[in-house]
């Protein structure tokens, strides 16, 4: 085997077909597959994560068949809104009892039972009011960018919107997870979260993409985004916090522990209901989401921004890569100038990936079933329906001076994060 740069070349052990791959990444035969998986599929432990990763590749691949045939991705019409019917009724189920106990601790507090009515009204109308369903808020901790501090950066998000025929978002928030997301604020304001490792090593398309892919959650209806599923699973999440096992329990809560056994499996159920009732409809959300990317950002930036999916962990990697190593040459010491490349070190390594990675890794998925997480489609199934659709062209466009213009906005917010990654290591931001 000889090597050349970063080159290796070789030939496959098991066709005997020449292979040249970068040093840094796997070696594998495009031929015969050979070493394509080296690690193999992962083994998932039973339990509800595995049930719903299993889940969501079942209706993916289902939903996938449907729209590329050209229908509406529904399935059953009348299936698909007897879930939904049955997902909120659901959803008011878990919020009814969550009322039902503060009436039982407002019947507590009135009905004349001295101190140990007023203890039993006042828990009853604790635990309710731990349990009512919980608008989503900004909190202290985020990095809000405001119209005023981005006008830029909303102008893009305002043309995107507007190519989508939606409105855009009310507030950005910008943090170091390799995602980006959309949500409500409230009852009516919408917020849009840019993780910047990801938002740095897109292209401009890439990003628009990526924006109108996120909008299009709001265009077509994502039922888990909810005010009333959304807060009632929130609901069910507090009520499991409540009745977890206690560890090392002594006598008494070794007794409560089995006590919870009953209501935990009850509640475990109810979640488990109403994610499966909610499952299909989100899956095609997103591949409906995909295709607003496409419609905004081009084709070509759809595809792109699905293969960077498919090499997230590249971004993790390099962030700790080079976390620890700024750290150890300073000796635990960081300062800005050690901050001032982190997110330019980034892009580099992203960029230089080769197209053998990006293929690799595509087939990979194919293997396993990727997905970005258990909501989502299979990831190779969501890029194969942009390709085999139409190639249609960018609505919106962002040229250098646009691009600058933002990164100009974000500039304050690119140091800080850095250093902040720099000082307490990335994944602890």
């Amino acid at each position: 085997m000889r090597t050349a740069g970063e080159e290796t070349v070789a030939s496959c052990p098991q066709c005997g077909v020449e292979i040249r791959t970068d040093i840094r990444f796997t070696t594998w035969c495009a031929a015969c597959d050979w070493n394509v998986d080296p690690q193999g599929p992962d083994e998932e432990k039973r339990g509800l994560g595995r049930a719903r990763r299993r889940a969501a590749q079942r209706y993916g691949e289902r939903l996938f068949t449907e729209l590329r045939g050209g229908g509406s991705g529904e399935g059953s019409g009348s299936r698909r809104t007897l879930s939904g019917s049955l997902a909120y009724a659901l959803a008011l189920a878990v919020h009814g009892v969550t009322v039902a106990l503060a009436a039982v601790g407002v019947w507590g507090l009135v009905a004349g039972w001295g101190s140990l009515g007023m203890v039993f009204g006042v828990f009853f109308l604790a635990l309710a009011w731990s349990l009512r369903p919980r608008l989503n808020r900004l909190s202290d901790d985020d990095r809000v960018l405001s119209r005023g501090e981005a006008p830029e950066l909303y102008a893009l998000i305002d043309e995107v919107a507007a190519a989508m025929c939606t409105r855009g978002v009310d507030a950005v928030v910008v943090d170091v997870d390799a995602n980006a997301s959309v949500t409500h604020l409230g009852l009516r304001r919408r917020l849009l979260t840019i993780g910047l490792p990801l938002w740095e090593v897109l292209s401009p398309q890439q990003r628009i993409a990526l924006l109108g892919h996120e909008l299009g959650h709001f265009t077509h209806g994502d039922t888990r985004q909810g005010m009333v599923v959304g807060t009632a699973w929130r609901s069910l999440s507090t009520w499991l916090y409540y009745v977890r096992p206690m560890p090392n329990p002594n006598v008494v809560q070794a007794v409560t522990n089995l006590a919870c056994i009953p209501l935990r499996l009850l509640i475990t159920g109810v979640r488990a209901l109403l994610d499966l009732l909610t499952a299909q409809s989100s899956q095609r959300c997103e591949y409906l989401a995909d295709g607003a990317a496409a419609h905004v950002g081009s084709t070509e930036g759809a595809v792109g921004l699905m293969d960077l999916f498919l090499v997230t962990d590249s971004v993790v990697t390099t962030l700790q890569r080079e976390t620890n190593g700024r750290r150890m040459r300073g000796r635990g010491q960081t300062s800005g100038q050690d901050a001032d490349d982190l997110w330019e070190v980034l892009a580099a390594h992203m960029h230089s990936i080769p197209e053998s990675e990006y293929e690799r890794q595509r087939r990979v998925g194919a293997l396993r079933g990727h997905s970005v997480d258990a909501s989502h489609p299979p990831t190779h199934l969501r890029r194969r329906l942009l390709l085999d659709g139409t190639p249609v062209p960018a609505l919106v466009t962002a040229d250098t001076d646009r691009s600058e213009r933002i990164a100009g906005e974000l500039a304050d917010l690119r140091g800080t994060l850095a250093r902040e990654v720099l000082r307490d290591g990335y994944g602890n931001v």
